[in-house]
């Protein structure tokens, strides 16, 4: 195979259009409304010391800003190989992370609860339990449990499709 990785499955999936518009609004108007208080606060007064000015913008006007382009970025990529299974999640890891299948003791397709069992998407740390889940929308995903009893939610648009890929590589190896 003249160096090519093969690929059985693969998913891109990025937060729902409604969610990525509500942080931006939301991030705009925390934007705006910092604006305004920067310039009550400053205004009729000595010029402020540039490290206060400074501080007062970024933390009101940059911070909101970067969320809102760090929103635009965020995207989960999921890879079934012959090797393993692929992770990486866009920004936060600039390589994907590999689990070998060998290391998995159960694999199944699952509708979740994402607030109630993981306080919401992104990468997250589960409640009571639950292990780490790696989503971005929705409540279907596929639940791994490691041979060393740790637990993975892997969110996922096409969950039935990509059980069944992790279980190919279970097979194979």
């Amino acid at each position: 195979m003249n160096g090519e990785t093969v690929i059985i499955y693969r998913e891109e999936q990025m937060f729902a259009g409604w969610l990525r518009w509500l942080v931006n609004i939301s991030m705009i108007a925390a934007a705006l409304l910092s604006v305004f208080a920067l310039r009550k606060e400053f205004s009729g007064q000595n010029p402020p010391d540039t490290p206060e000015l400074i501080l007062a913008i970024t933390a009101g006007i940059g911070v909101p800003i970067l969320i809102v382009v760090l929103f635009f970025f965020l995207k989960l990529e999921t890879e079934v190989r012959p090797d393993g299974l692929y992770l990486r999640y866009i920004p936060f890891h600039n390589h994907f992370r590999k689990f070998a299948p060998d290391d998995f003791r159960e694999c199944y397709a699952r509708q979740y609860k994402p607030i109630r069992e993981y306080g919401g998407w992104g990468i997250r740390c589960g409640l009571f339990g639950m292990g780490r889940a790696y989503n971005v929308s929705g409540n279907k995903g596929v639940q791994l449990v490691f041979n060393n009893g740790k637990k993975l939610l892997i969110g996922s648009q096409r969950a039935e499709e990509l059980e069944q890929a992790i279980r190919s590589i279970i097979r194979t190896v």
